[in-house]
């Protein structure tokens, strides 16, 4: 599991469980089943929101890092 704090970009983070997600956000990437995972909260909220589309199987579990750092670098845009 990692967690980095985000800021969403115009538009924000579309989510399952909400929809859209704005602002300061710490995104989790997380193993399921074989599945990286991402999720989003609110920073410092308790409630996590799965990340529309963000789900896929790996083959490797070492390969979560990697989706982490790819994920942080599509939805981190505290420039907009």
């Amino acid at each position: 599991m990692a967690d980095a704090d985000i800021v969403a970009g115009p538009g924000g983070v579309m989510t399952d469980e909400v929809g859209v997600v704005t602002g300061e956000l710490t995104l989790r990437s997380e193993l399921v089943d074989g599945h990286a995972v991402l999720r989003v909260q609110y920073k410092d909220a308790e409630e996590w929101y799965a990340v529309t589309g963000g789900k896929a199987a790996l083959k490797d579990p070492a390969d979560l890092d990697a989706v982490h750092a790819i994920a942080v670098g599509l939805l981190n845009r505290p420039e907009g």
